[in-house]
């Protein structure tokens, strides 16, 4: 009962320090605005239950060859198109493929999609936003309008014309989903920029000699990371659809990779008689996406200082 009690007795002391009034140092206040923003977010059920659907995604691929009890390219022509049972979960595919399998396996594409993208385009956004924001003049002029050229269309069908240059393969469709992808960062970031650039603290690094190029990187890019972080991860839903249309069009991931879009295209030619082989793949972009969303409408509540959360 000692142990018991004096392990509960040092939960609570950490819990005082972390939500203490005044704190003596910038670890322990850093720390401390972490642990709000993490009690905000964990009142939130639904952006849990993102978070939730988020880590198992991650989980699932890690250890894919753990949980798969088949080849995700194995064909076993004897069973195809059997339906849900003890050996197949999710049923097979025309060429007796196990769909759980592919499923499974798929998640790593899918994973590995949307992290090359996100650290593609988010930087990206991120640098012309506070360039334009900051530099302003002629520089901010140039840099807006060649975003607004690619916010003028369409993100799906500039990512069909950009693979449809490049050629069709998984690499090509990273590329253009990111290419399509950076426009609205460098606009939230150049909205941040245009808040902070006459602060005080702003002028003060200036007179102390920073240069232009030192303070966008140093001080107007970290404090424009909260909204990017968030536009980030509600932008995942779309990455994902994306990269599955264009999956589905044969312009994206090749067969044979377990590629959910493609897996939709495939089981659309026996979609009356074996429903189960397009709409399992098409159940997982869902749940993927839905997660995504939870999860980001989580980060805005805590992320966003007007909704009284983390700044």
């Amino acid at each position: 009962m000692s142990s018991q009690a004096h392990d509960l007795q040092g939960g609570a002391g950490w819990r005082a320090w972390l939500l203490s009034a005044s704190p003596v140092s910038r670890r322990q206040a850093r720390l401390g605005r972490s642990y709000i923003a993490w009690l905000s977010f964990q009142s939130n059920h639904l952006a849990m239950l993102g978070l939730g659907i988020v880590l198992a995604l991650i989980l699932v691929a890690i250890l894919a060859p753990l949980i798969a009890p088949y080849h995700p390219n194995a064909q076993i022509l004897t069973d195809r198109l059997q339906y849900f049972s003890w050996a197949h979960p999710f049923g097979t595919d025309e060429l007796g493929r196990d769909i759980f399998s592919r499923i499974i396996y798929g998640s790593r594409l899918t994973l590995y999609i949307v992290i090359l993208v996100a650290i593609i385009a988010a930087p990206l956004g991120l640098l012309v936003g506070t360039s334009a924001g900051y530099l302003g003049g002629w520089v901010d002029k140039v840099l807006m309008r060649i975003t607004d050229i690619f916010l003028a269309f369409p993100k799906l069908v500039l990512a069909l014309a950009l693979v449809s240059a490049l050629g069709p393969g998984i690499e090509n469709a990273i590329i253009a989903i990111a290419i399509t992808s950076w426009p609205p960062y460098a606009r939230i970031a150049r909205a941040e920029t245009l808040t902070i650039r006459n602060s005080d603290f702003i002028s003060a690094v200036r007179l102390q000699g920073a240069g232009r190029m030192r303070i966008i990187w140093s001080h107007i890019m970290p404090l424009c990371t909260s909204s990017l972080i968030v536009r980030v991860t509600l932008d995942m839903a779309g990455i994902i659809l994306i990269a599955a249309g264009l999956g589905f069009l044969g312009l994206g991931a090749q067969p044979p990779l377990p590629e959910w879009g493609a897996m939709i295209s495939a089981g659309r030619r026996v979609l009356l008689d074996q429903w189960w082989v397009a709409t399992v793949p098409g159940i997982a972009i869902f749940v993927v996406s839905l997660g995504f969303n939870l999860l980001g409408d989580g980060l805005r509540d805590v992320l966003d200082p007007k909704s009284g959360g983390q700044g």
